[in-house]
């Protein structure tokens, strides 16, 4: 979730993960140019710290998920990466109720 007001320390988006099968939700603050190896490290510290390797993912479109950086790093650990599509919660519908209540 990005363009929300500026806080102290110039962040002005949110990361969200969801783990669907706990409903466990991750929140992180991030500045508007994160980048994908930050996000990385973000999802390595917050995600897969407290639950282990995801054999699925969903993602949205966004250039932090998709970028060659994720694509290798879920090669090597043999993680499935699928896209959810723009307007069609159905794919990522935890998430984006997360994202509403932000």
């Amino acid at each position: 979730v990005f363009g929300l007001p500026q806080d102290n320390k110039r962040r002005t988006g949110i990361v969200v993960f969801v783990d669907r099968f706990s409903k466990m939700v991750h929140l992180a603050a991030v500045p508007a140019e994160v980048t994908s190896k930050q996000t990385a490290c973000l999802f390595v510290d917050m995600v897969f710290r407290h639950h282990g390797m995801p054999l699925d993912i969903v993602s949205d479109q966004d250039p932090r998920f998709t970028a060659r950086f994720w694509q290798e790093v879920f090669t090597l650990l043999g993680t499935q990466l699928s896209m959810s599509t723009a307007d069609h919660p159905q794919t990522d519908g935890q998430t984006e109720r997360v994202n509403r209540v932000l």
